[in-house]
């Protein structure tokens, strides 16, 4: 019994293929290389610069700095300011909340990846997208909105039910799509 031996750069990968032939059918051994690890780095920001930060709360907000005293103030939904980053990342620690339920909006994804709280943006609705949710085909709106935190979604059925008084959500459709996906009654039935 001969044996011959070819390696073989894989085409998509990095991976070692190596075919040995024989009498008998071929066997196709697969060697892993090394996995790398890519650490993501942050953006090299400036931490005095002032960002943008919107209310993702339905209503008023507010946060007081526990370093500095200073309060921030929105009055109402979609309000913008713009807060110091070093501020931001304070707030990281001190109010956590204000990022995991996406009461700061922040539009920018290097600040988002500066402050490393991507896993809170990931799937968060901006500013500009709320309203584009009510137009969506009732699978996607809910697959769309089974993604969102706790606070968008509470954000959400407050959005709803303000265009739904204006008339500019009038379908039954999708009126029925929200109230199952959000799990609240947005019109008296």
């Amino acid at each position: 019994m001969a044996r011959n031996t070819t390696t073989k750069p894989a085409a998509t990968t990095a991976a070692k293929t190596t075919i040995i032939k024989t009498d008998e059918p071929a066997v196709q051994v697969i060697e892993k290389p090394e996995e790398k690890k890519f650490v993501a780095k942050a953006p090299a920001l400036d931490p005095n610069m002032y960002v943008p930060v919107r209310n993702g709360f339905n209503g008023k907000l507010i946060y007081k700095s526990r370093k500095t005293g200073e309060r921030y103030v929105w009055e109402k939904f979609g309000d913008e300011q713009d807060v110091e980053l070093r501020e931001l990342r304070a707030a990281k620690t001190s109010y956590k909340s204000f990022y995991e339920n996406n009461w700061f909006l922040l539009d920018d994804p290097e600040v988002i990846a500066y402050l490393g709280v991507e896993r809170y943006y990931e799937n968060a609705l901006s500013y500009d997208e709320f309203d584009s949710v009510f137009a969506m085909e009732p699978e996607e709106m809910e697959r769309r909105i089974s993604l969102l935190s706790k606070g968008q979604r509470s954000s959400l059925v407050y959005r709803a039910r303000e265009l739904i008084r204006e008339g500019k959500i009038d379908s039954i459709r999708a009126i029925n799509t929200l109230e199952g996906a959000l799990g609240v009654e947005l019109i008296e039935k």
